[in-house]
């Protein structure tokens, strides 16, 4: 047991990311069944969407299980009210300041998580009050930080400097990344990409196909004047460089990403006029499996990986 399992009462440091479109309920009672911490994503979510998933979830998993709670959700606050009727143990905080909601929160009980790109950011959550933190390299998926500080730069700068807990996030997807994480010291790892090709994510197949053919190269950060987002290269993605190629301004960008783009990509599989949200480590990803299957192989490549190291002398000097 570590400080992530404790706090969360967890078997396994795995956190399955809430991503918009992709974590239903579903995946998140998959994940915490299998011993991680599912997220259901609230981000695409009206407030009586969310009440659904949220009791869907507590029927399917006896297990802990969390929300994210993007700060810039046009009705958070009858997000927070489901949240806390409905008892909800954990709540991820992301896009915005933890100071808004952590107190409310957390006197319901609540532990409350927030997602961070910097080590300024990180101080900011930790004096606002939050149990733990998500640092969240350049390498993933959807909305990120502007300055491109990546993974394994981020975790020990973070680590180093705030003394609660640090989830990293960022291109992990295997025992590998979850080895290298722990290593530069966090106490869990965050995966978003990876559960996103897994049967129990409500993305569309035509999204989870794309992602399993993806390589090195695929996707880009983007969009930074309005929000950055890394994307998969497709024909909106073609359109946005265009925009950027002949000195377009920031309204044109606006004016070609209008509403609902994600939806369109990730929910409705639209792989033409669709937003595609994943991260650089879609190039890793070859096929889509169950969460419970994701979550055994990270935990099994990291257990053979420390067995190695410690027995096969393989990074001696």
């Amino acid at each position: 047991m570590n400080k992530i399992t404790a706090l969360f009462d967890i078997k396994y440091p795995i956190i399955q990311g809430g991503m918009i479109w992709c974590s239903g309920w579903e995946l998140a009672s998959a994940v915490s069944n299998a011993g991680g911490l599912g997220i259901i994503g609230s981000g695409s979510m009206y407030p009586e969407i969310l009440r659904t998933h949220i009791e869907k979830c507590k029927a399917a998993t006896d297990k802990p299980f969390a929300v994210n709670l993007p700060m810039l959700y046009p009705d958070i606050d009858k997000h927070i009210e489901t949240i806390i009727e409905l008892e909800v143990p954990i709540v991820f905080t992301s896009a915005g300041n933890p100071k808004t909601w952590t107190a409310k929160l957390k006197a319901h009980g609540i532990t409350v998580v927030h997602v961070v790109s910097s080590v300024k950011f990180a101080l900011k959550a930790e004096q606002a009050g939050v149990d733990a933190i998500v640092a969240e390299g350049f390498e993933a998926g959807g909305h990120n930080g502007k300055d491109e500080t990546t993974t394994m730069v981020l975790i020990p700068m973070v680590s180093n400097a705030v003394k609660i807990p640090v989830i990293a996030a960022g291109g992990i997807a295997d025992g590998r990344g979850m080895m290298a994480a722990l290593s530069l010291g966090a106490d869990a790892i965050q995966v978003g990409s990876r559960f996103v090709a897994s049967d129990e994510a409500s993305a569309h197949i035509n999204f989870k196909n794309e992602i399993i053919k993806a390589n090195e190269g695929s996707t880009l950060l983007t969009l930074k004047e309005l929000t950055p987002v890394r994307l998969l290269k497709n024909d909106f993605y073609n359109r946005v460089e265009q925009i950027y190629l002949n000195g377009g301004k920031p309204e044109e960008l606006k004016e070609l990403l209008g509403r609902g783009r994600a939806k369109k990509g990730m929910f409705e599989g639209d792989l033409i006029e669709g937003e595609l949200e994943i991260g650089q480590v879609a190039g890793m990803i070859h096929k889509v499996k169950p969460a419970k299957e994701i979550v055994d192989q990270i935990i099994l490549e990291y257990i053979n990986l420390k067995k190695e190291i410690v027995l096969g002398g393989k990074f001696c000097i």
